[in-house]
Formats: structure tokens, C-alpha cells, sequence
């Protein structure tokens, strides 16, 4: 996702004006808004189903590098390819454990999206194929415990490593051994923003019980439907959660600038490396304080930087990211930016989305994020359960597609992509669910199958 240039990136930075520009640089005309897409998957060795390491004749780096074919530009850390880039904004990055992750480029409608999800699966599944390698899109890894799972030679994970643990109790599990879908999504002022922060944050649980796929860990069902939505609970309570500020009267840009302030960093780049600057204070960096970099000032490339390492529900950088499903098949790739384009880009889905949450006190938003990760669409709320409140949330959405009326070249509307929603609302059953049943019945409590028969 782009967005217009407020000043130079090298510039210093020594004010919070600065810093409130550059977020409210991100918003443009709705005919300008876009569609970014990005999901992660794992690699796994075909033979043995192990997680690839960096390097060898079956890894991360030769996947990397078998794609080149496809004309992707590598970037390298340290002379290592640790991403691959086009000029249309799209790339492919590296997790921390080397979960393939694209980001997509900004596009203008879910057909576009999904044909952008299509054509990367044929890429890496050709490359792949040739090595003995395949891909699995749950939430969490199901079978390797974390000392089994590699590490990638990126410098800011090394950092991460460190620090995480010392933060909380799940921080590693949350960097190599989840994986999710998400969207990035654009507004036109700061009031359209902050509608959508509030509905995005509010619904998040929703869209974790719809999408809840990760129910195994360590080769065993792990009490959760999704595991993933679990270790969001204790990885750094500086940096994750639901956000209840952005609920209050006067939230908008500066606030959320407040919020980074606080956020201690992790690390600043210079010079082709990262420098260690965890538990550090961004508001020194602005005062040429940093104990990591003493009389230096931060740019807004270090402020770019700097928003990627907050993790809550939604996140806002110059445009809106949400961040609540796990990583699925090919179908729901599509369908979790087809669910929040239906909410939020269209101004009749978004305030009926606006009018359902209004009225959920801090003290309910925060019992869906606790409870949804274990039962779901079970999970108890008010009268009723999470099923019910996703039953309104997919009317609405389908209602905010239909009104985009975004037609392919067979006359399809966009609505098409939420039908493997609608699928498991109706049912009540969870991708989560569905795979517990093949576990205790066809696989007889043997996980490799799910490699082999759910793989892309």
C-alpha cells in the first residue's frame, strides 16, 4: 500500500507534528483506495515434513532464488536474500522461522486480489515442486515444537529473539510458529479513519472465531480452536491488545502517535544493520538521547520502522491493517479481504457495522478476545454467541460488496468471495473444528496427514 511522500525520509525528525504528518499523509480520495492482501504459510519438506532451514538444496534461500524466474528482484541483509520485491509494490518477505509471506500490491478490487493469491501459489508451487517442498496455511505450526524450527538470518529477528522472551511468555511462538492472512485497507480523512479503527478492533474477534484454524500444537490438539488468537494474549503488553483508547472521545492520529511514543523500540537500521535499541525510547531518539545512538536523530524511515513493531488487533501505519485471522486454504486467502472491504468501503456497511458494536463496553470487547481463541463461534456474548453476531457481520459485508458493484469479466460481484464464510457461519463449524474430527476419526490421532492432504 502507497501513499504520498510528506517530506524527505532521511530528514530528521525532532517533533510530533512530524510524526502526526506523515500518518495523516496516508489518506487519499476513495476512488484512489486500494486493496493489500498479505498471507504467510509454511514451508515444509515433502519426505519428512520438516520445516526448511535457510540454507541447502531444499530451503528458504533456493526458494527465494528459484523465483527470480518469475522476474522478483532480490533484497539481500548481509549477502543474504531475505525478500524479493516488484515494482508494483507486491513482495515476498521472510517470518521469522521462513514462513512465506506475500504482500500484495495495492489493488482496486477483490477480483484483482485474488487473481494477485492465484498467481503467486502457481509460482511458488511450481519452484517448490521441483525441490520436494510444499506449503501449509493453518495458524499455527502443528507438529514441530519450537527448538525444532530454524531460525532466519534477518537481524532485526535476532533482536526480537532477545528481547521478546523478557516481554512475555508466548513472544516466540508468535514469531515462528504462526501464520495469518490479513488486509490492508485505506481512508480519506482522519474521521473515516478512526470509524474504521473502532469497528476493525471491535469485530477483530469475529473474524478470529470465523477463521480459527489452528487447534494443534506439538503434533496433539492443544485446547484452542485458534492457537494463533491464543498467543496474542501474552507476547508484550506494550505493544499488542485491543487498544481501549482508540475508543475515547478525541482518538484520532495524534493519539495513536502518543501510543508509538510509548512503545519502547527494538532496533534502528543503519547502514546495512541493525542496531540494538530494545526497551529504548523513541521520544529520546527525537531528542538525541538514544543510548544505542548518542547525539543522533531519527528520520522518518526510523518511524516507519518503528510502526512495524507495534503488534494490536488492527494497526495503523498510512493506511489500516487487520490482523485478526489465521492462515487458511486458497479460498479463505480471498475471503478475508472480501469480509473487511464489505465492512469498511462502504459507507452504509460501515455505519450499520458502527451502529452493532456501539454499544459493547470495554469490559465485552476484551471477553471476545479471551474467549473467542478457545470455543470460537461458541463463545458466549450478552444473550447470545460469537455465531449469532457473525451471522449480522456477514450480511453486512455481503450488503457493502454488493453496493461496490465490482463485476469481473463474467459479471461476478465481489460477494462471491465471502460463500466459504457463509459456509461456516451457517454450519456453526470452524475450519478448527473440521480438522479435531479428522484428527480423532480418519488420521487416528496421526497429525502428517494434515500436511499432505491440506497442503496448497
Amino acid at each position: 500500500m502507497s501513499s504520498p511522500n510528506v517530506s524527505s525520509a532521511s530528514a530528521p525528525v525532532t517533533d510530533k507534528k512530524t510524526l502526526v504528518a506523515f500518518l495523516e499523509s496516508g489518506c487519499k480520495p476513495r476512488e484512489e483506495w486500494r486493496i493489500g492482501t498479505e498471507h504467510e504459510k509454511f514451508a515444509f519438506t515433502l519426505d519428512d515434513l520438516r520445516p526448511l532451514p535457510y540454507e541447502g538444496p531444499r530451503s528458504v534461500r533456493a526458494l527465494l532464488e528459484g523465483l527470480a524466474r518469475f522476474d522478483w528482484e532480490a533484497v539481500r541483509e548481509g549477502g543474504n536474500v531475505i525478500a524479493l520485491k516488484k515494482r508494483d509494490g507486491s513482495s515476498i518477505t521472510l517470518e521469522p522461522a521462513g514462513q512465506f509471506e506475500l504482500s500484495g500490491a495495492p489493488l482496486p478490487t477483490l477480483h484483482h486480489t485474488c487473481r494477485e493469491v492465484g498467481e503467486h501459489l502457481y509460482q511458488v508451487k511450481q519452484v517448490a515442486g521441483e525441490m520436494g517442498v510444499g506449503f501449509l496455511g493453518v495458524g499455527y505450526q502443528p507438529k514441530w515444537p519450537l527448538a525444532e524450527i530454524p531460525w532466519m538470518p534477518k537481524g532485526r529477528y535476532a533482536i526480537m529473539r532477545r528481547y521478546m522472551p523478557t516481554r512475555g511468555s508466548m513472544g516466540i511462538d508468535m514469531m515462528i510458529a504462526t501464520c495469518t492472512v490479513q488486509v490492508n485497507l485505506d481512508f480519506d480523512s482522519e474521521e473515516t479513519m478512526v470509524r474504521m479503527f473502532r469497528v476493525g478492533l471491535a469485530l477483530q474477534p469475529i473474524a478470529t472465531a470465523i477463521f480459527a484454524n489452528s487447534p494443534f500444537k506439538d503434533g496433539r490438539p492443544n485446547g484452542f480452536l485458534s492457537y494463533r488468537g491464543h498467543v496474542w494474549s501474552d507476547v508484550d503488553p506494550d505493544r499488542t491488545g485491543g487498544l481501549p483508547f482508540v475508543f475515547e472521545p478525541g482518538f484520532g492520529f495524534e493519539r495513536y502517535v502518543d501510543y508509538m511514543l510509548d512503545v519502547p523500540m527494538y532496533f534502528v537500521y543503519r547502514d546495512g544493520r541493525y542496531i540494538d535499541a530494545a526497551g529504548q525510547s523513541f521520544r529520546d531518539f527525537m531528542k538525541g538521547r538514544l543510548p544505542a545512538l548518542p547525539g543522533e536523530l531519527p528520520t522518518l524511515s526510523d518511524w516507519q520502522d518503528h510502526l512495524t513493531t507495534a503488534f494490536p488487533d488492527v494497526r495503523l501505519k498510512r493506511y489500516l491493517e487487520m490482523r485478526g485471522a489465521d492462515g487458511g486454504p486458497w479460498s479463505r486467502l480471498c475471503a478475508l479481504p472480501a469480509l473487511w472491504v464489505g465492512l469498511l468501503y462502504d459507507d452504509q456497511a460501515l455505519a450499520e457495522a458502527a451502529e452493532l458494536v456501539a454499544g459493547w463496553s470495554a469490559e465485552e470487547r476484551e471477553s471476545l478476545r479471551r474467549d473467542v481463541p478457545r470455543l470460537a463461534l461458541a463463545a458466549p456474548f450478552r444473550k447470545g454467541s460469537v455465531g449469532d453476531l457473525a451471522r449480522q457481520v456477514m450480511e453486512i459485508a455481503r450488503g457493502g460488496l454488493r453496493r461496490r458493484a465490482r463485476s469481473d469479466r463474467v459479471g461476478s460481484d465481489e460477494t462471491k468471495f465471502l460463500e466459504p464464510l457463509f459456509e461456516i457461519v451457517d454450519s456453526g463449524r470452524t475450519p478448527a473444528q473440521d480438522l479435531l474430527a479428522l484428527y480423532e476419526g480418519r488420521w487416528a490421532r496421526n497429525i502428517d496427514p494434515l500436511f499432505r492432504e491440506l497442503a496448497y
